[in-house]
Formats: C-alpha cells, structure tokens, sequence
C-alpha cells in the first residue's frame, strides 16, 4: 500500500546525498563498505586533487605577464592566502604558507564540487573534516614545542591574571585547546551538510505542482547561498589555521 507521502510525491531523504557507497558494487542489506574499497568519497577526492592540479600547475604554467583569467584566479587565491598568513601568524608563520594554502584549496574545491549536480560533498563527512583538523592540531602542536620547548605551555598560563585565578584559567585554556579540532571539524561539516540538506527538502518540493514555483525560487537562491558557504567555510577553516599557529609561535599571553 502506497503511503500517504508516495500518494502526494512527496517522498524525499535530504540525507540520502551524504551516504558513503562503494564505487564497484551495491551494498546488500546489512552489509558495509570494507576500508580498503574505492568508495564515492575516494572518487571525489581525487577530482579535488585534478581540480587543485588544473588551477595551480596548468592554469598557470604559461605564466603570462598578462595572466589569462586561470592565471588570474590562481594568483587571487595564492596572494590572498599568502597575506592571510602573514596578516595572522606573522612573517615566521610565512614558512607554512605551502602547508596552509593547500588546506584552504582542499576545503575549497571540495565544498564547490559538492555543488556539481550528481557531485558529493567530502566535506559535509565529519570523518574527512576531523582528519584535516587533527592533521592541524598535530602540526601547530608540535610546531610549538619544537620552536619553543618547555616554554610552549605558557600558552595555558595566563600571567596577567591575579595568581589565584591561573589554575583554574591554565585547566579552562587546556580544556579549549583540547576542543580545538572538534569545533574545528564540525563547523565546517555541519555548515555544509545543513545547507545541502535545506537545498534537498526544497528540491523535493517541486514535485507539488501548486508549490513548484516556490520550490524553484527557494533552490535557485539556496544555491547561491551555498556557493557563498563554500568559499566563507574555506576562508574561516583556513584563518583559524592561520590563528592557532600564532599560538604555537607566539605562546604568551
């Protein structure tokens, strides 16, 4: 027997786009994806990989005293990120330039191709963004004790506040350090897979003929909104970057 929702067309899971599949068989009931198996995510980072391949090796390989509009964009995006880093971590954090600009390239193409009908957002997974995270929470950690040593924990001490306060300031600033890569990591998933969530309850509203309109309207602007998310979410996992490696060069309050 249909259900009420089939018998109307309404009948839509915005959460079906994030499912990870295997990209060489259907899974069976109660069946996984093995770890070692090709899955949809590995196929859209590799587009990731060839997109960042095309902007910054090909794009630019004529290297043009007047630069084509490739040329133009990868030479936007490296100034930009470049000024961010120095802006923020300073003239040493410079030396991490590579390091960050790629970070910010990655997130990047991978929120615009999620926007590529038929595409998948590797960064709506909170398993993809946790590793970027983590991969820099691991990297400014240990930059800041190899550059500064034991002195690294004075990050933790705040000495301008009265002496009695420090301990319990030192556990609240350890505490905020530690959570770093999860808020670093579900920002930047959950920001993604609401608004494409919020983008598929509208499209499942087309199928209303009275509501089509609306629907459309509400995708068309939705879209836009996104592609705005998508370079906003980049800039602002990149800047925060940017912010915890001052600490780790610069650990004093």
């Amino acid at each position: 027997m249909a259900t009420e929702g089939e018998a109307t067309g309404l009948v839509f899971h915005p959460m079906d786009q994030f499912i990870v599949t295997p990209l060489f068989r259907t899974l069976g009931p109660g069946e996984t994806v093995n770890w070692y198996e090709p899955t949809n995510v590995t196929l859209w980072m590799a587009f990731i990989v060839l997109a960042i391949i095309a902007l910054m090796v090909w794009g630019t390989g004529g290297r043009g005293l007047i630069p084509n509009r490739v040329q133009s964009i990868a030479e936007m995006a490296y100034g930009m990120v470049h000024k961010m880093v120095d802006d923020v971590a300073g003239h040493e954090g410079v030396k991490f330039f590579p390091y960050i600009m790629t970070l910010f390239l990655f997130v990047l193409f991978a929120n615009l191709l999620g926007l590529v009908p038929l595409g998948f957002t590797v960064t709506s997974h909170i398993a993809v963004t946790a590793v970027l995270a983590l991969a820099v929470f691991v990297t400014v950690t240990g930059v800041g004790f190899a550059r500064n040593g034991a002195s690294f924990l004075k990050l933790f001490w705040i000495s301008s506040a009265p002496l009695a306060l420090r301990p319990v300031l030192a556990i609240i600033e350890l505490i905020s350090y530690f959570v770093r890569p999860v808020s670093h990591s579900i920002r930047l998933a959950g920001n993604l897979m609401a608004g494409h969530a919020v983008m598929k309850v509208f499209a499942g509203f087309a199928a209303v003929l009275w509501i089509a309109p609306v629907s459309i309207l509400g995708v068309v602007a939705m879209y836009g909104f996104e592609i705005l998310v998508a370079f906003i979410q980049a800039y602002v996992f990149t800047i925060l970057t940017c912010v915890y490696l001052k600490d780790a060069l610069h650990p004093h309050h």
